[in-house]
């Protein structure tokens, strides 16, 4: 189910705004070999928010059965799914159908219903899973049936890779910004983050003649976003600049992953480094040289999105050496990372 186009390989329009970036020297022990790629990869960060990661370490067998044990659960009878029902922001777990979210840069409740009104209703469903262990339990579907059971033991070891992963990221990010590496390490240590599985269904190509979206432009919320995608395309990010409003597309990348920083990690650094918009939207047209929509239906597209973020518990505030003299004031009071996300979640519900 992972994307199938050619590996390493861009557009020159995406290629511009999105880098590719070797996660290779990032896993090595070594300050000296990882800091040119750390740096590299704060440079995408500051300059677009958005970059390829490639070269994982996450073994292409487990991400297969990571796509392939999500399309079977949201091929399941509605019923099924919605015995699993996400229930709270706090506990952010469990099954979201179609319609539920709208994901939106609204910051309350009516501002969010005024885009539902304007743009329509997100196109997708998506299943949350969080950190085991947490006070809220994850809604595993290992009761309903034996491929339940392979569903959990898939998804708990794609978070556990994921995890460390993240680990990994934030203390290239640390290197990058010219901190100890090991700055960031008691802020993710408990893991507090989010795997998300995505599914936008079948959807006729005359829907987004009105400029309807799949999922609308929006940040993210946390430090980091890992997102894995099939081929069927339609993600863009806003383009980096003074071009506002202007999007590129993402195009899926084999064995790449697509990483972004959000909105805690922008505070952090007091936006030296930028959560940018994105959004999903009809698939191109062209499609490795024929009409993804030739039936008249965009076929389905599936993502898989790991949501990192700092532990619940942790304050979140502008970094020294981000503020002050020539780069200006604080521009956020600091927030509390549970509070910020719980917020801005229960706003698109």
């Amino acid at each position: 189910m992972a994307s199938s186009a050619t590996p390493h390989q861009l557009p020159a329009e995406a290629e511009a705004a999105i880098p590719l970036i070797s996660l290779t020297p990032l896993l090595s022990p070594s300050t000296a070999t990882a800091l040119p790629a750390s740096q590299s990869l704060v440079s995408a960060l500051r300059s677009s928010g958005f970059l390829y990661l490639t070269d994982s370490p996450i073994p292409t067998s487990l991400l297969n059965r990571v796509f392939s044990n999500s399309a079977s659960f949201f091929s399941r009878p509605q019923s099924q799914k919605d015995s699993l029902a996400w229930t709270t922001a706090r506990s952010n777990r469990g099954y979201v159908c179609l319609g539920r979210e709208k994901v939106s840069q609204g910051a309350t409740k009516e501002e969010v219903a005024a885009d539902r009104v304007g743009g329509g209703e997100d196109l997708k469903e998506t299943f949350e899973i969080g950190r085991e262990g947490d006070e809220y339990e994850n809604l595993w579907p290992d009761k309903i049936d034996g491929e339940g059971v392979e569903f959990t033991v898939t998804m708990k070891e794609f978070f556990d890779c994921c995890r460390e992963l993240h680990r990994v990221v934030m203390r290239a990010i640390a290197l990058g910004m010219g901190l100890e590496e090991s700055f960031f390490d008691g802020y993710v240590r408990k893991g507090d983050n989010t795997l998300r599985l995505l599914h936008y269904p079948p959807v006729a190509k005359d829907a987004f003649k009105a400029g309807r979206e799949r999922a609308g432009a929006h940040t993210d919320y946390g430090s980091v976003t890992f997102l894995f995608q099939d081929s069927a395309g339609g993600l863009q990010v806003e383009r980096p600049g003074d071009d506002k409003g202007v999007f590129v597309d993402v195009t899926p990348v084999e064995g790449a992953i697509v990483l972004n920083s959000g909105d805690l990690l922008a505070r952090w650094s007091n936006d030296i480094i930028r959560s940018t918009l994105h959004r999903v939207v009809e698939p191109p047209r062209k499609e490795r040289g024929h009409d993804a929509g030739k039936d008249g239906f965009y076929p389905a597209r599936y993502s898989v999105a790991y949501f990192g973020n700092p532990d619940f518990d942790q304050w979140i505030e502008a970094l020294p050496g981000t503020f002050g003299g020539e780069k200006g004031p604080k521009k956020y009071k600091g927030v509390n990372s549970l509070e910020y996300l719980v917020d801005r979640l229960s706003a698109t519900y």
